[in-house]
Order: C-alpha cells, then sequence, then structure tokens
C-alpha cells in the first residue's frame, strides 16, 4: 500500500495517525525537492524512530514507489501539506491504474499558517512560485498571477523556489515588479511559519533589503486592499 503523508509545518507536526503508519511501513521516503526544510532529516528520523530514504524530483517522477507498494507499505513524506505539489496527485493516479491501494494523511500547510499574518484567506487569489533564475532564463510569469490577483482585489502568496536566496528572490521580486508595471509598496515576508524560526515582516520594499538574516523557507505575500481588520493587525 502506498502512503502520502503530510509532514506539516515542523519537525512535530505529523499527525498521530501519520505517524503510526509511517513507523509500520517497510520503506519512508522524504520527497526533498519542493522546499528547503526548516529541520534535517536526522532530525526527523528521530521523531519516527525509522529510517528515511531521501527521494529526489527523478526518484518521484519515475513512479518506482507505486510499483514498490504493490509488495510492502511504503510511504512518502512530504513537507507541509502532502498534494501541494503536482507529482503526488501523479502517484495516486498510477495507484489507481495499477489497482494498488493508497491512501492520503493531510497536515498543516503554509496556507494554514498564513492566518496568523491577519490576512483573511478566502481573500487570497492563485498561489503562485518564483524559480531561481538562470544566465539565460529568467522567467516572471508569477507576477501576470499577481496582476491577475490585484485586477479583483485578492491577495497573493509567492512562493520562493528551493535555494534561492532572500536577497537574490528581492532582486527577482522587483525587476519583475517593475516589467509588468506593479508597484511594490508594503509587502510581507514570512519566514519558516509554524516552526520556532517564525517571522513575519511588514514593511516597505525598499527597507526589506537591508534585511540580512532571513532563514528558509520563506515566502512574499503582496496584499491587495485590505479590510480594516487586516489593516490593523498588519501593522501591529
Amino acid at each position: 500500500m502506498l502512503y502520502i503523508i503530510g509532514l506539516g509545518l515542523n519537525v512535530d507536526g505529523i499527525s498521530k495517525f501519520g505517524l503510526e503508519v509511517a513507523k509500520h511501513c517497510k520503506k519512508i521516503y522524504l520527497e526533498n525537492y519542493t522546499v528547503d526544510f526548516p529541520y534535517s532529516a536526522g532530525e526527523l528520523e528521530e521523531v519516527i524512530n525509522k529510517k528515511i530514504i531521501k527521494a529526489d524530483r527523478e526518484k518521484v517522477e519515475s513512479l518506482e514507489l507505486v510499483d514498490e507498494a504493490r509488495k510492502m507499505d511504503v510511504a512518502l513524506l512530504v513537507y507541509g501539506s502532502p498534494l501541494t505539489a503536482t507529482t503526488h496527485i501523479s502517484l495516486i493516479e498510477e495507484a489507481k491504474r495499477l489497482n494498488i491501494r493508497y491512501k492520503v494523511i493531510y497536515g498543516a500547510s503554509i496556507l494554514d499558517a498564513l492566518g496568523e499574518t491577519g490576512l483573511q484567506i478566502y481573500k487570497f487569489g492563485k498561489v503562485t512560485s518564483m524559480p531561481a533564475w538562470k544566465k539565460n532564463f529568467t522567467p516572471d510569469s508569477f507576477m501576470k498571477v499577481v496582476q491577475e490577483n490585484q485586477s479583483m482585489k485578492a491577495h497573493s502568496l509567492i512562493l520562493v523556489d528551493i535555494g534561492l536566496e532572500f536577497e537574490d528572490a528581492l532582486e527577482q521580486l522587483e525587476i519583475s515588479a517593475k516589467k509588468n508595471k506593479i508597484p511594490l509598496k508594503k509587502i510581507l515576508v514570512c519566514q519558516a511559519l509554524g516552526t520556532k524560526h517564525k517571522k513575519i515582516i511588514y514593511d516597505d520594499f525598499e527597507r526589506l533589503k537591508g534585511i540580512k538574516n532571513i532563514k528558509k523557507p520563506y515566502c512574499f505575500v503582496i496584499p491587495s486592499k485590505l479590510h480594516f481588520v487586516e489593516k490593523e493587525v498588519l501593522e501591529s
């Protein structure tokens, strides 16, 4: 049987049910290519008390885990919510096709933790991701999503690609905003929400450039029109 288990946001965030299931699985994989973990695989192994095998994109997308689940109980541990990445739903579709049993065990996600910013979750638009730019590859389609969200007065969550340093992400955000004629006024930086390292910063974009100690994982939120309660919480 194949289990896809959400880990929540901190090392102890896995649910009691998820922990019980993981402990009896023959093989436990950790998906490690979609997020910068706020803790080590070793710390997670201590919580689960079993060996964890790191699974990169190639391993997961090859669907080998589904084949293994035909013969034994296999768990794929995913940071946050287990079905955020499209690859993981592909595992389920493959399991259905091969008539292999599966179960999804959910965990808290960044969307849950964003409530602590004071912004109302139902006022968020499409979620988008900022990729790390290469020398000849500088996609800014994530800013098109921000533009679309703002057209309907919705807040924008920008997830930041794994490995992208804060200073580089700010630069990419600024260049993309200028290119798409989107003014960057006050925005939010959310660091490691749901962990002991959590930090929520709401400030003018120019002032954010002076911050040097943002830890991964982090994300940006570009607020749209604020309800007066949202404004009070943000400014406090």
